[in-house]
């Protein structure tokens, strides 16, 4: 009996050793690893789905790219710190700094040993304090309440050419979102490359809400910047994008490529010439690992661009008629307004 039982003790502990040692099955010492930081359940269905966003990314770069990259999602900020080791880059995708904030010291110490930084969406906008503290530094501008502005409108992104952001990326790309513009940008703006602009027109500004300004009123007409980049002196790279509101815009090939392309150049790896490659999004996919709510969430639709061209404009564009249609509104309570 113990002669029969000793191989297969030695064989289960031989293959138990090599189990937990492996790395994971497509990785070598090359490999760029990328953390997704997911924040969590804020809005309606289908809005700030931030989970649902980064393991649609990482599965891109996973299993579609054919780049030797290993992404990894986790919801929050790590409780175990070693999930940082050997990381080239850490996407945050959130709401403000509800991710951020259980880690800055940690993550100032990753930029400046040369990781890079991504924040997307909700997540460029910190404090005054931290934005000046933290983000320009990191990345190269954030929003800031009372400069910056966050209206919802139909942008056609123009990537910057010659960049690796552009690479595969021949056209406009036409995306409906609620694109934060007018950035508080670090004093040495020439460093900081302009990686996604568009020009925000009365006609293409769907929706006006809390955060407008005198800046968003002046800034119609204009070039916005709504990716930005910069090379660090400590070796690292840092991209901020304001786009990412609605979960729809996933299933845009060229908006999703957009972002691929950036997140695999914040992590220092090169931009493949035709971009990064991803299979197009599919009703199920785009549907899939969804934030769950007390009811059952309506089936979100690929998008049709055409629909949110015939949106009316917003009608609350000006000062004076924003002012009047916030102070006709009926008052909200503590709980609506948190979820703005």
């Amino acid at each position: 009996m113990l002669r029969n039982s000793a191989p297969r003790l030695l064989n289960f502990c031989l293959v138990a050793f090599l189990t937990a040692n492996l790395s994971p099955i497509n990785a070598t010492a090359d490999t760029t690893n990328i953390l997704f930081l997911a924040g969590g359940r804020s809005h309606a269905s289908g809005e700030h789905e931030f989970r649902a966003g980064c393991m649609l990314l990482a599965k891109a770069l996973n299993e579609q790219s054919g780049l030797d990259v290993e992404a990894t999602v986790i919801s929050g900020w790590p409780d175990d710190s070693s999930v940082f080791d050997d990381v080239d880059a850490v996407v945050i995708y959130s709401d403000g700094t509800k991710v951020i904030r259980h880690g800055w010291d940690r993550a100032d110490q990753l930029a400046k040993s040369g990781v890079g930084l991504m924040f997307m969406h909700y997540a460029v906008h910190p404090s005054p304090k931290e934005g000046e503290q933290y983000f320009r530094p990191w990345i190269g501008a954030a929003m800031e309440t009372g400069w910056s502005v966050n209206p919802h409108w139909v942008a056609d992104l123009k990537v910057l050419p010659e960049h690796p952001i552009s690479n595969g990326i021949d056209n406009l790309v036409p995306a409906y979102d609620e694109f934060y513009y007018n950035m508080r940008f670090q004093k040495d703006r020439a460093a900081v490359y302009d990686l996604v602009t568009a020009v925000p027109t009365r006609d293409r500004l769907k929706r006006v809400i809390n955060l407008w300004n005198q800046h968003g009123v002046d800034g119609i007409g204009k070039r916005q910047t709504l990716m930005w980049g910069i090379e660090r002196e400590d070796g690292g790279r840092g991209v901020g994008f304001t786009g990412g509101h609605y979960h729809r815009n996933w299933a845009v090939d060229d908006f999703r490529k957009i972002v691929l392309n950036a997140i695999v150049w914040v992590a220092g790896a090169e931009v493949p010439a035709d971009g990064v490659t991803s299979q197009p999004v599919t009703v199920e996919a785009l549907n899939a690992n969804l934030d769950k709510y007390p009811t059952e969430n309506p089936v979100i639709p690929l998008p049709n661009l055409e629909d949110y061209r015939n949106l009316p404009p917003a009608t609350n564009v000006s000062m004076e008629d924003y002012n009047n249609a916030k102070t006709s509104r009926p008052k909200r309570s503590k709980k609506a307004k948190a979820k703005s």
